[in-house]
């Protein structure tokens, strides 16, 4: 299993291609969430506008499950908007 800073340094490598994926607005670390319930995997969370199934997206908007062996979770979280 990946540490924090293993973690850390991915997301930072992948965050500015992830961000340009259409939908996407946000990417942090988290632990891996399964059928609602939170794992002990870290990930790399991608926050999206609308969950879409697959067949839905262009192929360069597709979040892949794994990035350098590093899990993604994706989270619908609306539009966000700074205060």
């Amino acid at each position: 299993m990946a540490t924090m800073e293993e973690v850390r340094r991915v997301k930072e490598r992948h965050e500015a291609e992830l961000m340009e994926k259409n939908g996407v607005v946000g990417c942090a670390i988290g632990y891996k969430y399964v059928g609602g319930k939170k794992t002990d995997e870290l990930s790399i969370v991608c926050y999206v506008i609308e969950k879409k199934p697959e067949g839905k997206l262009r192929k360069q908007d597709i979040i892949p499950e794994k990035i350098e062996g590093i899990p993604t979770d994706i989270v619908e979280s609306g539009v966000i908007r700074a205060l």
